[in-house]
């Protein structure tokens, strides 16, 4: 009888350490179960709407479809050596380029410092809040009326404006000409793509603890060395997400340049997205724009990726 009872304990323990096992396994499937079952609608729109036409874009590149014709022919890769010896793809890479420096450097330092100085406390903070973010909620074709309007060589506010202040000589047709078309229309950019980087750091800012500033102040810090050894270095994740963000949205420009110079004068102000558009709608090259598409999502892929992965390890 005395050898009985751990006889009994010795068989009951077993069973008992397996019930257990086996509860912990159906839980941890339950959960991932229920993850995957959260995940497969988001997916599933994400395949069908991004995944399966960059799919059939990259097939198309290959291809001498002109958009309408039911049938097609396979041409392999003479679409991509057509664009490489192509100047005016050349001149709209260039175009691109420029404009995704001008657009991440100057809307993400402004935004920053904006940030900053709304930050504090002041009469008004609020209005001015809105009032530098409004042009972020405008739709893109009406910031090009806007632009374009003000840009008008004849009646247009900017050349009226510096001839009231007797600059008569510096009025030109803005939009017109090759010198200064890109640059117009990167000045619109940068005032519709300020307000968003701003109002990003703004909620990056309340989050910073005040006792870092206050402990600055008791060690006579002020101004700018406040803001380069706390704020921005507080600020680390926020310009990971600004920038990247921006880098993205720069490189897929399209609304303003087609709606305010139509990718001229000439070509002068194309762009990869324009010159994508002209080639499969204008020129039914369906074919040869989605090889121009192909390639600036690469580029936007090779910029973006790298960026945030080496951020990100950081």
């Amino acid at each position: 009888m005395r050898n009985s009872a751990p006889a009994l304990e010795s068989a009951v323990v077993p069973s008992r350490a397996g019930g257990l096992g086996r509860g912990k396994t159906r839980g941890k499937l339950r959960s991932i179960g229920v993850r995957y079952g959260f995940t497969l609608p988001a997916l599933a729109i994400y395949s069908v709407f991004l995944i399966y036409p960059a799919f059939r874009t990259v097939r198309l590149s290959l291809t001498n479809w002109d958009g309408i014709a039911p049938t097609w022919r396979h041409v392999g890769l003479k679409n991509y050596d057509r664009l490489l010896q192509n100047d005016i793809f050349h001149l709209a890479l260039k175009n691109t380029l420029i404009w995704s420096v001008a657009i991440i450097v100057v809307p993400c330092t402004l935004g920053l410092f904006l940030a900053v100085a709304l930050n504090e406390e002041f009469r008004g903070r609020a209005v001015f809040r809105t009032i530098f973010y409004a042009p972020g909620v405008l739709p893109l074709v009406g910031v090009a009326l806007i632009w374009g309007w003000i840009y008008n060589p004849q009646f247009g506010f900017l050349n009226q404006f510096l001839i009231k202040i007797g600059l008569e000589s510096l009025s030109q047709p803005w939009l017109c000409q090759p010198s200064t078309a890109l640059w117009a229309t990167i000045v619109a950019g940068v005032w519709v793509r300020t307000g968003f980087p701003m109002l990003i750091y703004l909620a990056a800012l309340q989050a910073i603890p005040k006792e870092l500033f206050e402990a600055a102040r008791i060690d006579g810090a002020r101004g700018w060395r406040v803001f380069r050894d706390i704020t921005f270095p507080q600020l680390g994740p926020t310009h990971v997400v600004v920038v990247a963000l921006s880098v993205i949205d720069s490189l897929k420009v399209f609304d303003l340049i087609y709606a305010m110079t139509y990718g001229g004068p000439g070509n002068d102000t194309q762009v990869i997205g324009t010159w994508v558009y002209f080639n499969i709608f204008n020129f039914n090259k369906a074919g040869y724009g989605s090889a121009i598409a192909v390639v600036g999502a690469s580029i936007s892929l090779l910029i973006g990726i790298p960026y945030v992965l080496f951020q990100a390890r950081k």
